[in-house]
């Protein structure tokens, strides 16, 4: 939401008026760009240039951005650009791969990309270089991973293991649950990958209603081995093992840790051995790369880890060295940034037509609004303008028989990203050739519309009467000029999924930067733990609760007289049969 230098507030904590982005030359030329081409069409832009996709595209390796199909001009992506630029991207680009705090509120260097740092250059974090420790726990991954697999390692009866349950929740479960699934096709036959993460107990039950006692691996994945979820599925799960094998010395052999609390861990009774260290200047919904990727490592095998961890190298080489005008993440990043800010486009779609990549909408929701739904620049003060959009998706063709009409003829803007493989991992009749068909037609519908008398032309050669035509003719009109982005790759495979997210991760970077905001903490995410701990208690409890306002009171209420009356009625029901 732009807004006049005259409403920017004046901060609390200083005597003069504060400058924010909105201020800058930039962001004003884009408010007048915005004014003068808000009425272009994109057809006619089309029309008006038959080249339009040569120059509005970037290829790197096999990965295709096709952005032709956006309301810009080469004037908006020059404006754009420039705005990145005066916004100081190149400038916390380098802040970033050269391991400075740049995570302000918590005093951390953000260096995940250091875990993918295939060329093995030294990475520094407070002058020491931690490609060391990097390597250590990929070596350390390697080993037990190819252990398992290989059947060296064994459960406490000898049996192989069949079953790998990763218990985490949020980087630490959506991250590693996103490629296992994606990478179906690379798993090794009889093993198979389970993520438990909701406390809701239904979630772990189901899970190990599937598994095996004498079979089943458990990776508890928790940077601080204190998130409430995760501890309360591992003691649960811990439980669940111990009353079907008996005996603790078991738990050393189907338990594993991925923390940077190696006290609790083995508290927990997991050995030394099998606890993985994740470092500080690793974020959680940038931690897959690390040892939160071990279920990868085991799933698939190190060997596709390691591809994963090639692709998202070549992604962050390119968007560090890449001219920004020819930088994939900072083109993707800016479009957000033009729609969020100027066309006032509040959510933006994801449609992978790949069933394999079903989860990649759920995965990006937390990269991108974790990160940026925030409120609050960097120097502590409330922002003027709109910060991350919501994110939400659907694989095709799913989505098209669900809410694509609101996409054609709705009248929220919605931006939105279509990323599909030109060749299938499962063949079968036409079925991908119908796929990709469906893909692009979206993309062209969006982008072209129909107009009143594409719709009246095609009413009159199928024969429909006039008195028809003249009641239905104006539902049949789609607007078009709808924004769309279309990855295109050869195949999808480890090497290209971790382009692509890394491709996602480093456009939430850049539109952070735009914003003013620290990307790289989640304090909303705290607060709500918070309550939730002290809500717990007045849950334990059949006293009347009076400490809060008068619907979470009545809420806790009711559901006290619900549960206790229940078990009030069974007991009295077993003592009276």
């Amino acid at each position: 939401m732009a807004v006049n230098s005259a409403d920017v507030k004046t901060s609390p904590n200083k005597n003069t008026m504060k400058k924010t982005i909105t201020d800058s030359a930039a962001w004003k030329q884009l408010e007048q760009h915005f004014k003068q081409t808000q009425s272009q069409h994109m057809r006619d832009l089309f029309e008006a240039n038959p080249d339009r996709y040569k120059d509005f595209h970037i290829q790197l390796d096999d990965i295709l951005l096709d952005y032709s199909k956006n309301r810009i001009t080469e004037e908006t992506r020059q404006l754009l650009i420039n705005l990145a630029k005066e916004s100081g991207v190149e400038e916390w680009r380098e802040k970033m791969f050269a391991g400075e705090h740049i995570n302000v509120t918590e005093d951390r260097a953000v260096l995940h990309v250091a875990l993918r740092n295939r060329c093995n250059k030294p990475m520094l974090v407070d002058g020491v270089d931690v490609m060391p420790d990097v390597n250590r726990v990929l070596d350390k991954m390697e080993i037990f991973s190819d252990s398992v697999r290989s059947g060296l390692l064994r459960g406490y009866n000898g049996e192989r293991f069949k079953s790998i349950i990763n218990i985490g929740i949020g980087g630490s479960d959506l991250g590693p649950q996103v490629v296992c699934e994606s990478m179906k096709p690379f798993a090794q036959r009889g093993l198979n990958a389970y993520f438990v993460s909701n406390a809701d107990s239904t979630h772990l039950q189901e899970t190990l209603k599937q598994v095996e006692p004498e079979s089943t691996l458990f990776v508890i994945s928790s940077k601080s081995f204190t998130t409430q979820e995760t501890m309360l599925n591992a003691v649960s799960a811990k439980k669940w093992f111990l009353d079907l094998v008996g005996g603790d010395k078991a738990i050393a052999k189907h338990f594993v840790a991925v923390t940077n609390n190696i006290e609790a861990a083995t508290d927990f009774g997991i050995t030394a051995d099998n606890i993985y260290e994740i470092w500080d200047w690793v974020g959680g919904r940038y931690s897959l790369w690390s040892a939160i990727g071990l279920p990868i490592a085991l799933y698939l095998g190190m060997d596709h880890f390691e591809e994963l961890l090639d692709g998202a190298h070549v992604m962050d080489h390119h968007f560090k060295e890449a001219p920004l005008e020819e930088n994939m993440p900072v083109i993707m990043a800016m479009l957000g940034v033009w729609y969020n800010n100027f066309h006032q486009s509040q959510s933006h779609a994801v449609m992978p037509y790949s069933q394999y990549l079903r989860r990649l909408p759920a995965y990006l929701q937390q990269l991108d609004m974790e990160s940026n739904g925030k409120t609050i620049d960097r120097e502590g003060e409330r922002v003027e303008y709109l910060t991350g959009p919501i994110i939400w998706g659907e694989p095709g063709t799913n989505g098209q028989h669900a809410f694509f009409q609101l996409l054609h003829q709705g009248t929220k803007p919605v931006p939105a990203d279509f990323i599909v493989p030109c060749i299938s991992q499962s063949p079968m009749g036409n079925h991908h050739r119908v796929l990709v068909a469906n893909c692009f037609a979206q993309t062209r519908a969006l982008m072209h519309g129909k107009t009143t008398s594409e719709a009246l032309d095609q009413m009159r050669d199928e024969g429909v009467s006039d008195d028809v035509i003249d009641e239905l003719f104006a539902h049949k009109v789609f607007d078009g000029n709808k924004p769309t982005n279309t990855i295109l790759f050869e195949k999808l495979t480890p090497k290209t999924l971790g382009s692509i997210l890394a491709l996602y991760e480093h456009k939430v970077f850049v539109q952070g930067v735009i914003w003013n905001i620290n990307s790289f903490d989640q304090m909303g995410v705290e607060y709500g733990k918070e309550l939730a701990g002290d809500i717990q208690g007045e849950l334990s409890h059949r006293d009347e609760t009076k400490n809060y306002d008068s619907s979470t009171n009545a809420l806790i209420n009711y559901r006290k007289d619900i549960y206790y009356n229940h078990f009030d009625r069974r007991d009295y029901d077993k003592d009276n049969k």
